[in-house]
């Protein structure tokens, strides 16, 4: 294999990105590499960019997210592909939904604020599920009496989200402005929902984009308030960072 051309570099990407399961960093694919043949990382990224052209008109695409590239089912394919599979995924519930949407626009943020703007306690199951399921993780504690725990989201969120950085996420305007309503009954359960279809996975995917999530939420009886005016302003002081582990 000629590593000089950069369609054939391309194919060697594909091949090892259909293989990963997981997506893969540019650092991480010169690392497969021996010393002597690594291309440089701007002759990495033009092999990707022939590989997302290949992908052109295809049922897969080449996709770049917070943990590096992958290669997925197109996100409009997901109702059919998800027919793979016998199991309907649960829905989201609006208290869960709305926790994390919180999370995802006023990072860090604490539980006690989460609550000021819901007007409702937030159960301990949402905030497990969400941990377990590593989309959220505490990244400090507001210097204040109790030292609440500040969480903030992942890579492991911005990925399943087809996300590259928060900055991707879809503006609050896509919501209508809705008011919270009362606390329905939740018990924090989070829905067997699949990562973004994958070729090389095994598992449903049904939530591909934030932009989704959202428009189930407005779609809903009530939904999230959108006027974050009474929360403070995010930011270093009064705030003691955890060690950074993503």
């Amino acid at each position: 294999m000629n590593l000089n051309d950069p369609a054939e570099l391309a194919v060697l990407l594909e091949a090892w990105l259909l293989a990963a399961g997981r997506p893969l960093s540019l650092e991480r694919l010169g690392e497969l590499f021996e010393e002597g043949e690594r291309p440089e990382p701007a002759r990495l990224r033009d092999a990707l960019a022939i590989l997302a052209r290949s992908c052109q008109g295809r049922a897969l695409e080449l996709k770049e997210v917070a943990s590096g590239y992958r290669l997925q089912v197109r996100e409009r394919f997901a109702p059919w592909v998800g027919r793979l599979w016998e199991e309907r995924p649960q829905r989201y519930s609006r208290a869960l939904l709305e926790t994390l949407a919180l999370i995802a626009y006023r990072q860090p943020i604490s539980r006690g604020e989460i609550e000021e703007v819901r007007g409702v306690a937030v159960s301990s199951n949402i905030i497990k599920t969400l941990q377990e399921r590593e989309w959220i993780r505490v990244v400090g504690y507001r210097e204040v009496p109790g030292r609440p725990a500040l969480f903030a989201t992942t890579r492991a969120f911005l990925d399943h989200f087809n996300l590259k950085s928060l900055d991707e996420l879809p503006p609050l305007a896509l919501l209508r402005n809705l008011e919270p309503g009362p606390e329905e009954a939740d018990d924090g359960a989070l829905p067997s929902v699949g990562s973004p279809a994958r070729i090389e996975s095994g598992e449903p995917a049904e939530q591909t984009s934030f932009r989704t999530l959202l428009a189930e939420l407005d779609s809903m009886e009530q939904g999230l308030k959108t006027d974050f005016d009474d929360l403070p302003e995010s930011g270093a002081e009064g705030v003691e960072r955890a060690a950074d582990d993503s």
